[in-house]
């Protein structure tokens, strides 16, 4: 990691520290904990630093799975000026994804993403996507190894959905969703 990411990282810990992100509970200890982690996976499968960046905030504005946020949309500028402009809107858009709507087409050849915040649906572009699913493998692979039922529960499921997204991860999330979800 050059400098400037290094830089961009300590900055985005230091606002989720501010904004309270080690007092929020989440799965596997603390949200802070979790950011943390996802990052650190999405490095190990060598994603770019903005997408690395992606990962240590993409809970800022809540999610469809945790409802938690640290700051309101109308405040992404405040975002922005600490990781950039394009891991932001990566952050936005994860934080926007309305899973059940938009999971299951998301890796099809006519893609159909529903934001959420707004309810409009559209068809984004490939590397936005594979943002995405890279992102979200990083976060759930993350939630299965913390809760020492992870496997068990959710397990069948991600798989299925990690199958369905393989055409958009890296071979690095590939082989990790693998090893993750098939082994005992």
């Amino acid at each position: 990691m050059d400098d400037a990411a290094a830089q961009s990282v300590s900055e985005a810990i230091d606002l989720l520290r501010e904004l309270g992100a080690e007092r929020i509970d989440h799965p596997g200890g603390t949200l802070m904990a979790h950011l943390v982690r996802v990052r650190d996976r999405l490095a190990r499968w060598e994603a770019r630093p903005a997408l690395q960046l992606a990962g240590l905030c993409h809970a800022f504005y809540g999610t469809d799975g945790f409802a938690t946020a640290l700051l309101p949309t109308d405040r992404r500028a405040e975002l922005a000026a600490v990781i950039g402009a394009e891991a932001e809107a990566q952050v936005h858009f994860y934080a926007s994804c309305d899973r059940t709507a938009s999971y299951p087409t998301l890796a099809s050849e006519s893609p159909a993403f529903r934001d959420r915040f707004t309810g409009h649906t559209w068809a984004p572009a490939l590397p936005r996507l594979r943002d995405f699913a890279e992102l979200t493998a990083a976060n759930e692979l993350d939630l299965v190894d913390e809760n020492p039922h992870g496997r068990a529960q959710w397990g069948p499921d991600l798989l299925a959905l990690f199958t369905r997204f393989r055409p958009l991860l890296s071979d690095h999330a590939w082989r990790d969703c693998e090893k993750t979800l098939l082994t005992a």
